[in-house]
């Protein structure tokens, strides 16, 4: 009869012990703040969100622990058992955290450990899944890519500079990236083998494993290009953009009885409520049991550029219900034209509608949301990743409005209200009829297909995302890739969208 064995518990081991010499920073570059969060939050938020991971050790640069402790106790990462200094070198770094490691760990029993460099904060969940299904099978694992430039190898003569004396063959050489994974057993080992080599020195573990356990080998798990390592100015600049750029994959959908019990009782309030996507979002969540207010200028009278009338609809929802769980923005215009013979009325308008009201209504809807720890959803277009020639209004305002679901999620955090941002493939609604005319059937989104995933993502704990809806199982082929790859997946797909 055969016995079932446990698999061992996996710790990520998050490698924080660096300085920002080189970004030119008076802090560790994993203090740093990228899209409005710590480059170590950004990392953390990834391995406390990864199912293989069952918890988190965070070796810190000498002087900062107290700075990542609170960043975990303000973020709520409950797999986040310690954080330690590190050393002065990678290496004792690393002896420190497998020292950590085999406090309260049984003789006989092994752990799986995942070293992890904290400047590395976009790193995809497929990477770690896979480092750990390497380790099934496998006691050491490295994760690379490979090398899209020419490597060459030099040798400086004096004064007159570098030459080259080898290229090598660029089809066997990669990239290395973190995670490294091992058996604790055998990174452990590796380092007691060292510890006799008085020149010992090394930049990784795989490279620890390689030269003092040459009879381990060390598998190689596909890396991707996105999971780079923040260290020279210019990667701040480009993190930064990918984190503004991120989108998600639409939330899986609950099934019927579920969005009944999670929609009765509720109160929705939509601006822009009158036709298209806020209608239909509208008749969705009232055949679920929400009670709704659909508004609109041309149904209730309610111009979302006027504060007053914004504040006076979701008071009349408030006095009639006695509670606001979601607020949506649907509200907008689009006007095609070249800016310069655009006259300003038209500039009025746009900047009224597109931008100033979301932002009073969000302004507006806070007391209410705080009050229901509920959600606010806005709505952009896939030219916020750039602006579209004879619509700059429209495209600006609604990459204002990807900015502004980013710093309000971050902004409210503490009340527990969730801000998101819908971002359609080019849909089939009233205004794009209007702006565009009749286009090809089948080339086009269902508003009705935005109303479900809207609704998916106001019944989720998402909060600070932007999220793709396309014509397009949105799950195929994304459901591994992380919203890095499909934010750049966006900018190359969708450059004639609206």
């Amino acid at each position: 009869m055969s016995q079932h064995i446990a698999k061992p518990r996996t710790t990520a081991v998050i490698l924080a012990g660096g300085t920002g010499q080189r970004v030119g920073l008076s802090i560790p570059k994993q203090l740093l703040k990228i899209a409005g969060k710590a480059v170590i939050e950004h990392t953390l938020t990834t391995f406390e969100r990864a199912d293989s991971i069952d918890d988190i050790i965070v070796l810190m640069a000498p002087g900062y622990v107290p700075d990542v402790e609170k960043i975990v106790a303000k973020a709520g990462f409950t797999k986040v058992k310690k954080v330690i200094e590190g050393g002065s070198t990678r290496n004792e770094t690393t002896e420190r955290a497998i020292e950590a490691l085999r406090e309260g760990l049984a003789d006989g029993d092994d752990l799986n450990v995942l070293f992890h460099d904290a400047v590395r904060p976009l790193l995809s969940q497929r990477v770690i899944d896979d480092c750990v299904a390497a380790l099934d099978r496998y006691e050491a694992v490295d994760v690379a890519i490979p090398s899209a430039d020419t490597i060459i190898v030099t040798r400086t003569h004096g004064s007159d500079g570098e030459f080259i004396t080898e290229i090598p063959d660029r089809s066997r050489l990669r990239r290395g990236q973190t995670p490294q994974a091992f058996k604790l057993s055998t990174i452990r080992r590796a380092y007691d083998v060292a510890a006799g080599d008085p020149n010992f020195q090394a930049t990784d573990d795989c490279s620890v494993v390689l030269k003092y356990l040459p009879d381990v080998p060390i598998h190689v798990v596909a890396g991707d290009e996105y999971n780079m390592k923040v260290t020279q100015p210019v990667d701040v600049f480009i993190a930064d953009k990918l984190f503004q750029l991120a989108s998600t994959a639409a939330p899986e959908q609950v099934d019927e009885a579920a969005y009944r019990e999670l929609l009765g009782g509720k109160t929705v309030v939509i601006f822009g409520g009158s036709y298209g996507i806020g209608k239909d979002i509208g008749e969705l969540a009232e055949s679920y049991g929400a009670r709704v207010y659909a508004l609109g200028r041309s149904t209730t009278g309610t111009h979302v550029e006027n504060p007053e009338e914004v504040d006076d609809a979701l008071s009349k929802a408030y006095g009639e219900t006695g509670r606001i769980d979601y607020v949506v923005n649907t509200a907008g215009v689009l006007r095609i034209g070249k800016l310069a013979e655009t006259d300003n009325a038209t500039i009025e308008e746009a900047l009224k509608v597109n931008y100033l009201a979301p932002v009073q209504i969000a302004r507006s809807a806070y007391k209410y949301l705080a009050e229901t720890k509920g959600q606010l959803l806005l709505y952009t277009s896939s030219s916020y990743t750039r602006g579209r020639a004879e619509y700059s209004l429209y495209s600006s305002t609604k990459a204002a409005m990807v900015n502004l679901t980013q710093a309000l999620s971050d902004e409210w955090a503490g009340d527990a209200i969730r801000v998101n941002c819908i971002n359609p493939e080019r849909t089939a609604t009233p205004m794009r009829t209007k702006a565009f005319g009749q286009e090809p059937t089948g080339s086009l989104l269902s508003s009705e297909a935005v109303a479900r995933t809207s609704l998916d993502v106001l019944l989720s704990e998402l909060t600070g995302h932007v999220i793709d809806v396309r014509q397009q199982d949105p799950t195929a082929g994304a459901a591994t890739a992380s919203g890095f790859e499909a934010a750049l997946a966006s900018v190359l797909d969708r450059q004639d969208g609206v």
